[in-house]
């Protein structure tokens, strides 16, 4: 039986692949879990518009994404927290903290796109990566003081 796939199937394919495969998998399985659909001239047809839009749709995001990080390129996020001795500090800056501080300068960047592979534990100056989009990825400065 030939098939669209709807949804990614471990070993099988990716949503959008037309695979043959065996009538009962289809008909047991892969149809009634909603994985997959006949392949039939009008899925096929509309198969094809959810790609066009899907890919409009990832145009204007990537887009957006360029515009962000046009923006975000050039800042420098200050951070004033308590430090014990040996500049280290009472507690840790996350990737919400950094968030915060940006939403403070004006930029609407959600914790999510900042990859902080764990919290900032001393003061400093450190690079973190913001992850706009899959293909568009910046660096941001953060800077961690000594409050006074």
């Amino acid at each position: 039986m030939e098939i669209i796939l709807k949804k990614s199937v471990e070993g099988l394919g990716v949503p959008g692949d037309v695979l043959q495969v065996a009538d009962g998998y289809a008909r047991n399985y892969l149809l009634p879990m909603q994985l997959a659909v006949h392949a039939t001239e009008r899925n096929r047809r509309y198969l094809d518009h959810q790609k066009r839009v899907i890919n409009q749709q990832e145009a204007k995001d990537k887009e957006r994404a360029h515009e962000i990080a046009a923006q975000v390129a050039g800042v420098t996020c200050t951070l004033k927290r308590r430090a014990g001795e040996n500049d280290r500090l009472f507690g840790s800056v996350t990737a919400m903290d950094i968030a915060e501080a940006l939403r403070a300068e004006g930029f609407a960047l959600e914790r999510r796109f900042l990859e902080l592979a764990e919290p900032i534990r001393e003061l400093g100056v450190f690079m973190v990566q913001v992850k706009l989009h899959t293909d568009v990825v910046v660096e941001l400065r953060v800077v961690v003081e000594r409050e006074e």
